[in-house]
Order: structure tokens, then C-alpha cells, then sequence
């Protein structure tokens, strides 16, 4: 009963291609109706669910083995990474949780998004997630599970910027996707530190072997996964993107904010709690971070005006009590407290449309009088306490800037010691053109077929020769000439502003930083 694991997330990825070939072929024959979009994901999803919920009962009976393997991803001389399935215990429980919860978001989805723009993208891209999802959820392998984890940053990416005509749309896309980028930084540091330090990516032998990890190396291991779950999950300071998010259909947003893709970062600590146990300085960040986002949702909802948004932050910051949990050990009651909360937002976000009906009449509820006077705290909490200005600050600009400063030096510099044409000027390509250009000759004329070639290798030893017969005629020939002084100057120049440049503090920085990342 093993091998039916692999249907799990195996058939929502081929509903997806089948969606994708149908409207492709549609498009060249007949217009695609919406009646096979919706048949095909709901059987895909259905057929999920029961594949999950089968295993359940096997493992109740004892007739689950633990791993289906799938095979062996990388095997070289000691490395040995092979690829399986979990059947038994938590992920699977969860899987069919998950499974269960976003075959109801899809049947609902059905009505709501009817005759929609986009209804075929939006049910490819749902049954990506959920394949994505699985396999996240089943993945005993730190690999497989990245490669489930990016594949559902991508389809958050592409939800948010659903409506993509809408400039807003797209810039919250990219600025959600490129925070979950700094997340992915710490998950795949720590998959490279497991390997180096544990010698395995195997969440089994993590469990093992991070006893025998001295303290220094444990700390550093549950801290990479620690910022990769804080990303993820929108803790501090990482909260603002949750608001961004909220740019998608309602049942889009129920099912990967309300419901599953907010909730990953969590699964993955409880996933990895063994290593998370280990280090009392990364439970102490879970605290703190899960204490610092609680307390900053809760200042930030009481100000915020559209459903979506107080939505948003009231998630946050029930995220924020469960990272709480996890920080002080209780991993049991965390899962018990996720579980109820997904089950919580995803009613709530499903019920968008119809909350202010339901609500109007009913006035909200007043402020404590004490914290209503206070001035500065209001006015925080309508700039969000100004913690998007200050990660452009200490994040996007730096990096914007290293850009410029890059873009710069391939433009001016590089391209100018490779012969290539500097962009803002109509510059030559070659020193030999440019020697063309003054005397009005051709050096390489019927005179110099020789040094004509062909091919790639034929090529660059043509180019060769060309420069080297300009340098025997400027230098060797003529003997040394007042050009050669200017362009030395010019070289010295350059190379005066590549040392001013390196001397910039970020740079340092920089340095300092991939240093400390060689040494340890």
C-alpha cells in the first residue's frame, strides 16, 4: 500500500499539465469550456484525498512500511542521497488534511470564479500548488522538500499577481517573492551545513545525528531553518509581506493564506523539531520572534480599514502564538493550534465577499481609553510602525545600489577592456577599429587573408591578431607615441575607481561576510 503515496502529489501535477495542453489546443481548434477544467481538478483532487486518507487506515493496520523510496537523486564515491516517500505518522496525517481542506476550496472555487478571467490559470495553478504542497508535506528528504517549497513560492508569486494588468498586483508579487527569497537563503544554507556537518539530508538521520553536533554547530543548523520558517510564515521582521499578499481571488487567498502555504513554515519546524531541541538559543528566537510578531499584528490590526487587511494580520499574529509554542517546546499543542487555525481562516477569507453584509449594523468594538489617547502609537500603527521604509532601507536599497554600482562597472569597465561598445555611447568594438577610423585604413583587408579564420577557436585567434598587428603598429613601429600615455592614464584612472568603489562600506561588508561564511 506504500506506492500509492507517489499518486498523492503525482496526480495534481497532471491535472495541471492536462490543463495546460487543453487550453493550448483549444486555442488552435475550439475555445476551452470550463466544465473539463473543473471535472479534471476536482477527480485529481478527490483521487488525492482518497490515496491519503487509504494510507491512514493501512497505517492504523499496520501495513505501512514508513518510506516508499523513489529512487536515488545523486550517488558519488560517499555521497549518497536517495529520494523517498514518508507513509506513517505526522506529515501523512497533515497531507490528508491539507488534501481534504483544498478539495473543498477547489469545489468552491468552481462557483466563485465562474466565467472569470483567468478561470483555467487559476485551477492549473492551484493543482501546481497542491503538488507542490504534497510534496512538501511527504518528503523525507531536505531536497525534495526545497524543491516543494520553491515550487510553492512560485505559485504564491503567481496568484498575488493574478490580476497582472494591475501595476500594484505585480509590484506586491515581486516584493512578496523576493522576501521568500531571503527565507530560501537559510533553508538551503542549512541543507548545505546538514551535508557538511551531519553527512546526510535525510530528516531520519538529522534526528540521529544532531545529538553528536557540538553546540556552536547545532545553533547554527536550527537558525538557518529558523529564518527559512520565519520568511515563510511572515514572523518579524518579515510580517509586512502578508499584507501585500492579499491581491489574489478570495478562495486563492483562502487556500495558500489562509490555509496551507502560510502554515509551511510552521510544518517545517515541527518537521525538524528534533534539531530545533537541540540548540536553546534557536527555541529562544522562536520566542522572541513569535512574541515581537504577535504583539506588532495585534498594534497594526486595530488601524487597519478593509477586511482583507485586519484579516492579514490577525493570521500573523496567531502564527506568532504558535511560533511562541514551538519556542517554549509545546510542539503537540502547536499542531493542534495550526490545524484549528486553518480550518479557522480559511472560513474566513472563503466568507469575504459576504462579511460586510453579515456585518453591517454591528458597530466595532471600542478601544481601551488609556491606549485610544496615545497619540504616537496610533499614528505607528497606521505607518505599520514603518517597517517596509526600513527594509528598503537596510535591504532593497543596498541591493539596488550594488546593482547600479555592478551595471556600472560591466558597462565602463568590463566592456571596455573586452571590446565591447559602451551602451550610452556610440563607441568601436575593437582598438583596431578605432585605428581604422583615424588613418582611414583596413587592417584586415585581402592583404591579411591570412590571418583569417574560421569557427569559434578561429575566430578569437583572428581577433588575436588583429590587436597584436595594431599594437606592433602603434607601439613597436612608430615607437612610443603620446596615445600610449593618454591610455595609461585613462587605465589608471579605472583602476583608481575600482579601488574607490571596493572601499565602500557595503562592500567591506560584503567581504567581511563571505569571509565568515568560508572560515566556518
Amino acid at each position: 500500500m506504500d506506492s500509492l503515496v507517489i499518486f498523492i502529489p503525482l496526480l495534481p501535477l497532471l491535472a495541471a499539465v492536462m490543463i495546460a495542453m487543453d487550453q493550448l489546443l483549444g486555442q488552435l481548434y475550439q475555445a476551452p469550456g470550463e466544465a473539463f477544467t473543473a471535472k479534471l481538478s476536482l477527480a485529481a483532487m478527490i483521487l488525492a484525498a482518497l490515496a491519503s486518507i487509504s494510507l491512514l487506515i493501512t497505517e492504523q493496520l499496520g501495513k505501512n512500511s514508513g518510506v516508499y523510496p523513489l529512487g536515488t537523486w545523486l550517488k558519488s564515491d560517499g555521497l549518497n542521497i536517495s529520494l523517498n516517500l514518508i507513509t506513517v505518522g505526522f506529515n501523512l496525517q497533515v497531507t490528508a488534511f491539507c488534501a481534504s481542506l483544498l478539495l473543498l476550496i477547489m469545489r468552491f472555487s468552481i462557483k466563485s470564479l465562474h466565467c472569470e478571467v483567468g478561470y483555467h490559470r487559476y485551477f492549473m495553478l492551484l493543482n501546481v500548488f497542491a503538488a507542490a504542497l504534497f510534496l512538501l508535506l511527504l518528503s523525507d528528504n531536505l531536497l525534495l522538500m526545497f524543491v516543494g517549497w520553491s515550487a510553492g513560492s512560485v505559485c504564491a508569486f503567481v496568484l498575488i499577481a493574478y490580476a497582472y494588468e494591475q501595476p500594484v498586483a505585480g509590484f506586491n508579487a515581486m516584493r512578496v517573492f523576493l522576501t521568500h527569497r531571503l527565507g530560501d537563503v537559510g533553508f538551503l544554507l542549512g541543507i548545505g551545513l546538514s551535508y557538511s556537518w551531519l553527512g546526510s539530508v535525510t530528516v531520519p538521520d538529522l534526528t540521529t545525528l544532531v545529538v553528536d553536533l557540538e553546540a556552536t554547530g547545532s545553533t547554527t543548523l536550527a537558525l538557518c531553518f529558523v529564518i527559512a520558517a520565519s520568511a515563510r510564515s511572515a514572523q518579524f521582521p518579515f510580517t509586512p509581506w502578508m499584507a501585500r499578499a492579499m491581491e489574489g481571488p478570495a478562495t486563492g487567498t483562502a487556500a495558500f493564506f489562509g490555509a496551507t502555504y502560510i502554515h509551511s513554515g510552521v510544518f517545517l519546524l515541527i518537521t525538524l523539531r528534533s534539531v530545533m531541541t537541540q540548540s536553546p538559543i534557536a527555541m529562544t528566537v522562536l520566542l522572541v520572534l513569535g512574541m515581537l510578531t504577535a504583539l506588532y499584528s495585534r498594534m497594526v490590526s486595530l488601524t487597519q480599514t478593509d477586511i482583507k487587511s485586519a484579516l492579514s494580520f490577525a493570521i500573523t499574529g496567531q502564527l506568532g502564538l504558535i511560533f511562541m509554542e514551538c519556542g517554549l517546546g509545546y510542539w503537540q499543542l502547536a499542531v493542534w493550534h495550526t490545524l484549528l487555525h486553518v480550518l479557522v481562516r480559511t472560513y474566513q477569507l472563503l466568507n469575504v465577499p459576504n462579511f460586510l453584509q453579515q456585518t453591517r449594523g454591528i458597530p466595532a468594538s471600542p478601544l481601551m481609553p488609556r491606549l485610544a489617547k496615545v497619540r504616537w502609537a496610533f499614528m505607528a500603527s497606521l505607518q505599520r510602525f514603518w517597517l517596509d521604509p526600513l527594509t528598503d532601507w537596510l535591504l532593497v536599497n543596498p541591493v539596488l545600489r550594488l546593482g547600479k554600482d555592478l551595471s556600472y562597472f560591466d558597462d565602463h569597465i568590463v566592456n571596455a577592456l573586452m571590446g565591447v561598445p559602451a551602451p550610452a555611447m556610440n563607441a568601436l568594438a575593437t582598438l583596431a577599429q578605432l585605428e581604422e577610423q583615424r588613418i582611414g585604413a583596413q587592417l584586415d583587408n585581402e592583404v591579411d587573408i591570412f590571418a583569417r579564420g574560421s569557427g569559434l577557436a578561429g575566430k578569437l585567434l583572428e581577433g588575436t591578431a588583429v590587436i597584436l598587428q595594431w599594437i606592433e603598429e602603434r607601439l613597436v613601429i612608430r615607437g612610443l607615441h603620446e596615445d600610449a600615455i593618454r591610455y595609461g592614464y585613462h587605465i589608471g584612472m579605472i583602476a583608481n575607481r575600482i579601488e574607490q568603489l571596493l572601499l565602500r562600506p557595503r562592500y567591506l561588508s560584503m567581504f567581511v561576510f563571505i569571509t565568515l561564511l568560508v572560515v566556518f
